[in-house]
């Protein structure tokens, strides 16, 4: 059974996926003003995959009997330098979702609440992948600094990007 503390930390989990998604939409369109298409599809997709986090948090707590609760937030940041500074944030945001499911998950445990705890343990490895995508991409901008070339490349791949979440998610 949740408790009032975790019931809360759950929704407002499920709140800042939904606040995620739109970061991501903010971050997609500036690449799309930028002209680079592609990297604009990999921050739609992206966004569509912070709804599809936000939603299962959302499922999880009615599964539970619990009541989804949702809030507004506030807005996105809009401003970026660069490529690479769209980059940098959206790993800065995806280690704050770590840090926030790593926080869930303590209490979880406090609570010995196993169901959450299941529950959590996607987030946590899902996480992982998360960090290590955005680390390798900044890695790769790093490393071509402004080449067109090599960005173009980079946006048709990002192109082809698409979400499909698999039957075990």
């Amino acid at each position: 059974m949740l408790t009032e503390k975790l019931h809360e930390t759950l929704n407002d989990q499920m709140n800042y996926e939904f606040f995620s998604a739109h970061a991501y939409l903010a971050m997609a369109a500036y690449c799309s003003d930028e002209g680079l298409d592609g990297f604009s599809n990999f921050y739609l997709v992206q966004a569509e995959e912070e709804r599809f986090h936000a939603m299962k948090f959302y499922n999880f707590i009615n599964a539970l009997g619990k009541r989804a609760v949702i809030k507004g937030f506030d807005s996105p940041n809009n401003d970026f330098s660069s490529l690479l500074d769209v980059f940098e944030k959206a790993l800065t945001q995806e280690k704050e979702v770590t840090k926030r499911i790593y926080h869930l998950s303590d209490i979880a445990m406090d609570e010995r609440e196993h169901a959450t705890i299941s529950f959590l343990k996607w987030f946590i490895e899902e996480q992982v992948e998360e960090e290590d995508m955005f680390d390798s991409i900044i890695q790769k901008l790093k490393r071509i600094q402004n080449d067109s070339n090599a960005i173009f490349m980079l946006d048709t791949e990002f192109s082809k990007r698409s979400f499909t979440p698999s039957a075990g998610e």
